[in-house]
């Protein structure tokens, strides 16, 4: 009987069962996950031996207690954006937005007729909308998980004005892209996919290009390292491996949280590599005592002093580095943007193919309007759901693969026995917490575990 009522169903509430089903789904499996791995941080009390010299008990157990606080608040959060998306199906809030935009456009002149334009207004208030109810959750992960855990360093005022700036930017970003976008698509003719593809490659490209010049320093502040040995050493290891350096940054994330990090970024023949100064143990200026006149300057940052040092020794930044410019040696940037671009191009030729369906609209509780910025959501964001978990999945997969091969890469530089080192370092600095369940470590680690690499650097440190 059950399959005879749902083949009953009109198309349009089958369309919508399957969306809520398929979300439900989800968060299950990922609860179920969770769960497991919960397990792991709540039993696992004493050092497993193999970690015998990797971590002290101490250390352990302050990671243990960390990533069991984190799993809680994920707990919440998750079942929290969970409800709220389901409640936002179900009592229509997709089309009351819509609605109440066009009022708010229509007021200011604009009529029905400038889609466009509504379409903006929709986007402002839905964006406005998720940083809002997302603003407590973030407040709570900042002061009181981080801080409790000894990892945050902003203030309130920090942290409100780096909301705001962050929100400011996306619009500034958001808005000029997506109606642009929805022009495209409106003129492009029978191969508008094809124009608007062109169009999101280029607007990644030019991103990826001002973000580290322009949008990365209206948050942080971004330091040239400093002439002397670590410069020179990185100077000349991105030579030996024809790596066109031009510029190295000391980002200050010492302002955010102690967490710490490295990466390079830029196009062709001018690449840049930033280093965050909680990496690096000479200029972390959480290991730096507050000398007399610098009071002044430090009232953004609550200014912590630990007795254990933080950061890496020179041998293990460049080790650290040794990696991270394998990824690139090795393809590994140049092969994701080529898979994100396929994926893209894909995405926007199966959206020419539904754009016309109208009961996908209906679905959504729009019958007498097909807005192309609400086709737009519907389909990448629901209709493509179980698609984009594959993806996801599989992406996961390759980064394990792409990290193994750059810890290779750094190892036949001979850097096998520094990114030893420096690897349990970062673990200890961040409190990963060494021990994880296989299916959960599986579907969501994109690097591989901790001993794994360990041990895949070792396998090959003794030959």
């Amino acid at each position: 009987a059950g399959s005879w009522l749902w083949t009953e169903l009109p198309a349009e509430k089958r369309i919508f069962c399957s969306v809520l089903l398929f979300s439900w789904a989800v968060y299950l499996w990922e609860a179920f996950l969770a769960h497991r791995q919960r397990r792991v941080y709540r039993t696992t009390t004493h050092v497993p031996w193999e970690l015998g010299q990797i971590m002290d008990s101490e250390t352990f157990e302050k990671s243990r207690l960390y990533q069991l606080d984190k799993s809680t608040f994920s707990f919440w959060s998750g079942l929290y954006s969970e409800v709220e998306g389901t409640m936002i199906l179900i009592c229509g809030g997709i089309p009351f937005l819509w609605d109440l935009s066009g009022q708010i456009s229509g007021r200011a002149g604009f009529g029905p007729e400038y889609e466009i334009i509504q379409s903006l207004v929709f986007l402002l208030l839905a964006t406005l909308f998720s940083a809002l109810t997302g603003l407590p959750w973030s407040l709570y992960n900042t002061f009181v998980i981080e801080e409790k855990h000894g990892f945050n360093q902003q203030t309130l005022g920090f942290f409100f004005k780096d909301a705001i700036k962050k929100f400011i930017v996306t619009q500034c970003i958001l808005l000029p892209v997506t109606s642009l976008l929805l022009y495209i698509i409106k003129i492009g003719g029978d191969y508008f996919f094809i124009y608007a593809w062109l169009f999101t490659l280029v607007v990644s490209l030019v991103l990826v290009t001002i973000y580290a010049d322009y949008i990365a320093p209206l948050f942080d502040k971004f330091i040239p390292l400093p002439e002397g040995e670590l410069k020179q050493q990185i100077e000349t290891m991105a030579k030996n491996i024809d790596f066109p350096l031009t510029k190295v940054y000391v980002v200050e994330g010492s302002k955010r949280s102690s967490h710490s990090n490295a990466y390079f970024y830029g196009f062709f023949k001018n690449k840049r590599i930033v280093l965050f100064d909680t990496l690096l143990e000479d200029y972390s200026a959480l290991n730096k005592e507050p000398a007399e006149g610098e009071e002044g300057e430090n009232e953004e940052t609550k200014s912590k002093t630990k007795n254990k040092k933080q950061g890496c020794k020179n041998e293990e930044v460049l080790a650290v580095l040794g990696h991270e410019l394998g990824h690139w040696k090795l393809g590994h940037t140049v092969k994701n943007i080529i898979i994100s671009q396929m994926n893209s191009f894909l995405c926007f030729f199966l959206f020419a193919v539904l754009i016309g369906r109208k009961e996908l609209f209906a679905a959504f509780g729009f019958y007498e309007t097909q807005p192309t910025l609400i086709g737009l959501m519907i389909i990448f964001q629901f209709i493509f759901s179980p698609y984009n978990e594959i993806l996801s999945f599989c992406l996961t997969v390759l980064s394990r693969r792409f990290e193994f091969q750059a810890d290779a890469f750094a190892k036949e530089l001979g850097k096998a026995k520094d990114l030893y080192s420096a690897l349990i370092k970062l673990n200890k600095d961040n409190l990963g917490f060494p021990v994880s369940d296989w299916i959960f470590s599986m579907w969501h680690y994109s690097h591989p575990p901790l001993l794994e690499r360990l041990q895949a650097l070792k396998d090959t440190k003794q030959e």
